[in-house]
């Protein structure tokens, strides 16, 4: 990790107090060598660099202008915080980022009260900061309420929901975008930054309301004056949108230039109501590698902080991802219906190949998941066959237009579910834990989960064929190493098969945990069965399984409560059947970060777990031990 030597300013920073000691030009250098310390700790444990990078300059002037933690300061998604996570006291645990027991990868409430609201998905800033400042304003506090969001997490309903509700409020809230993508940012110079000064001050702030109270009985000026005002700011500022929507706009300014971005905020600490600053930053800012290709370097893992060479992760074979990119171009190729849709996830769910080779059928909706799924329901009422690409827990966003506006329908969407059950460094914000359960429940649903690559992509071939909603969920990573079958075959719906005989005790698994189940087996002495369909559940190889065998065990990468054990539960006691059952998953807890292999076993999910857990529960359970004991 970085040595604090090869630091002199930012070694003295221990909380942001520290940060207000120094001087403007202090600040610059303290900038500098931020950027660095970023670099290189990332580099040894991985994480979210790009996006950080940008926000330098502006979480230098944030801390140093509000009197934070008493000032409430919410980021939005959270890739952004680890500067400000690096000036709030935790720079010397910078290397336990995303481990066990280390520091989360997003702002965390329970980790530092400077964190004041706990994020992970995007586009929530601004309501939870809009509530603390109505808060605020409800408790007689001066408190000031910071809402820092980006371009991206701004293309999302929910923000517009919030921008939309403060600007008809009288709230003290500020809105920060930082914006290093969108196309409304025209060039930023001196001009620029000079007039955010001046909109910013008190004298014009002045002159502006005083004008509204002298000109207000004459409603004609008044109105001819604001037009006049919004058409010039207009031609340098495009900040017609968020004026209509009840804020004060100002900028756009530079985010990298420090003094500038000092200056206006503390003007804006002055001034009441809501307010508006656009921020122009780039992202990877100050790293070559990062600046030319952002993409790459927003959520990255561990790297050569001089080259920018990324380290190889051990391992062979295809990631589920692959398997399923792979499956969606030959599938589209196949069939012209196929429209591939993802909300803001191109990479991360396997769509780069696809939007090259179909660029006509690829439909990137931004970080907008219920707008995607209900655009998916529309174009199936038409005859196309849409592919919603999304990681489980962002599928938890669109819940009610999966319900309402697909499965009610039932129309042919297939949800291709990654990231499903434990993710790992990420932690609960962005683990697959719940999709199961809230799928489960829907009428019209047919859920799979994929043992193996192979039955990946004859899964994925299986739900596209049906004539109803289908949804197939698969974890991060690779898989147990299954040879790929090119050709692509439909599975009987609703039926598993039974891998392994055994005796007495017969391992249910579905999905990803098989590989252990098999290896556990082997040492109990048990049957394995691949159950496959979470929905419709093999009921006949199940009561054939509890007919020859004393004890059941499921296994499954979801939360036990409602998951693919319960499903069991329910069809055995429907049947009054009298068979001792053991379910294993994720427990009703959410799971800190950390490697996901240590994950699985906390959860008793790998084989060592299996085994422990059912010689357990013999032990404990009459009915278990007097059936199971020779």
């Amino acid at each position: 990790m970085p040595e604090a030597s090869d630091f002199p300013l930012l070694k003295h920073i221990n909380d942001p107090a520290d940060l207000r000691e120094l001087s403007p030009a202090e600040l610059k250098t303290l900038s500098a060598e931020l950027r660095q310390f970023l670099i290189r700790s990332v580099s040894n444990t991985g994480g979210h660099l790009a996006a950080g990078l940008g926000t330098v300059e502006l979480t230098i002037a944030l801390h140093y202008v509000y009197n934070t933690p008493d000032d409430r300061l919410v980021w939005d998604v959270g890739h952004q915080s680890y500067p400000h996570k690096i000036l709030t006291g935790r720079r010397e645990r910078m290397s336990e980022l995303r481990i066990r027991g280390g520091l989360c990868g997003f702002p965390s409430r329970d980790e530092s009260e400077y964190d004041a609201f706990g994020v992970g998905h995007s586009s929530t800033s601004i309501s939870a900061a809009l509530g603390m400042a109505l808060a605020a304003a409800r408790t007689g506090s001066q408190r000031h309420a910071i809402a820092v969001i980006g371009d991206g997490a701004l293309t999302a309903g929910m923000a517009f929901e919030a921008l939309n509700h403060a600007g008809d409020l009288d709230a003290n809230l500020l809105v920060v975008l930082n914006d290093n993508d969108m196309s409304i940012s025209p060039n930023v110079g001196g001009l620029s930054n000079h007039l955010a000064r001046m909109l910013s001050g008190r004298l014009y702030s002045s002159m502006r309301e005083g004008s509204k109270k002298v000109l207000g009985v004459m409603p004609s000026v008044w109105e001819l004056a604001r037009r006049a005002e919004e058409h010039m700011k207009g031609m340098v500022v495009p900040g017609t949108l968020f004026e209509e929507l009840g804020f004060n706009y100002i900028g756009p300014i530079d985010g990298h230039d420090v003094d500038t971005l000092i200056k206006t905020l503390e003007n804006l600490k002055q001034l009441k109501g809501p307010q508006f600053l656009h921020v122009v930053t780039t992202k990877g800012k100050g790293y070559p590698p990062a600046e030319d290709n952002p993409c790459a370097y927003h959520g990255v893992g561990r790297f050569d902080p001089d080259s920018g060479d990324l380290k190889q992760q051990p391992g062979s074979g295809p990631t589920y991802t692959k398997v399923f990119s792979d499956w969606l171009c030959d599938m589209a190729q196949a069939d012209k219906r196929l429209i591939g849709i993802t909300p803001a996830m191109r990479e991360g769910s396997g769509l780069v190949d696809f939007s090259k080779q179909f660029p006509r059928r690829y439909f990137d909706v931004g970080i907008a998941e219920q707008h995607a799924v209900t655009l998916a329901a529309g174009m199936a009422c038409d005859g196309l066959k849409p592919v919603v690409a999304i990681y489980s827990t962002f599928l938890q966003r669109a819940y009610d237009q999966l319900i309402h506006d697909v499965a009610l329908q039932n129309l042919p969407v297939l949800f291709a579910i990654d990231r499903a059950g434990v993710v790992g460094p990420d932690g609960p914000t962005h683990a697959g834990s719940f999709d199961l359960s809230y799928l489960r429940a829907i009428p019209n649903m047919t859920i799979m989960a994929p043992a193996d690559e192979n039955e990946c992509r004859q899964m994925l071939y299986t739900g596209f064929q049906l004539d109803g909603p289908a949804a197939v969920r698969y974890p991060r990573g690779k898989g147990p190493g299954a040879e790929i079958e090119p050709k692509m075959t439909a599975l009987p719906i609703g039926k598993g098969e039974i891998v392994r005989k055994g005796q007495r005790i017969a391992l249910l698994a579905f999905g990803a945990p098989l590989a252990e189940a098999q290896v556990a087996a082997d040492q109990l002495g048990a049957s394995v069965a691949n159950m496959r369909f979470i929905k419709p559940l093999d009921e006949n190889l199940l009561l054939e399984l509890a007919d020859s065998h004393d004890l059941l065990v499921t296994i499954e990468d979801n939360a036990i409560m409602g998951g693919a054990g319960s499903a069991v539960n329910e069809c055995l006691m429907a049947r009054q059947h009298r068979v001792a059952v053991l379910n294993l998953g994720l427990p009703d807890i959410f799971m800190e970060q950390g490697g996901r292999e240590a994950l699985l076993a906390e959860a008793n999910l790998n084989s060592d777990g299996i085994i422990r857990a059912v010689e357990n529960f013999i032990e404990t359970h009459p009915l278990a031990k007097q059936s199971t004991v020779a």
